[in-house]
């Protein structure tokens, strides 16, 4: 079970870095280099490989939905400072 999860999330991760590829075939609206998906992969790798985790180590679903839901709260605050400059750090996007 544990293997079939880790195969499925490496699915995941290649399928959503398609979406800009095959995005920026057909319009120039969407312009990533090469940094922007490694950047991204390694981003969603470590948003899956923690949730993996973190159903591997709890067993109550509350407990698992609760810090499922912190980190996809985090990935999703880096993910907007790294696009759009949230917070204005030095490696915000805009």
């Amino acid at each position: 079970m544990k293997d079939i999860r880790l195969k499925l999330i490496l699915a995941v991760i290649g399928g959503l870095l398609l979406i800009p590829l095959v995005a920026m075939q057909f319009t120039d609206e969407v312009d990533w280099s090469l940094f922007d998906f490694i950047v991204m992969g390694i981003l969603l790798l470590i948003t899956g490989m923690a949730i993996e985790l973190v159903l591997r180590k709890f067993r109550s679903l509350q407990a698992r939905i609760l810090v499922c839901g912190g980190i996809l709260f985090v990935f999703f605050l880096i993910w907007a400072e790294l696009a759009v400059g949230i917070f204005g750090s030095p490696w915000a996007g805009s």
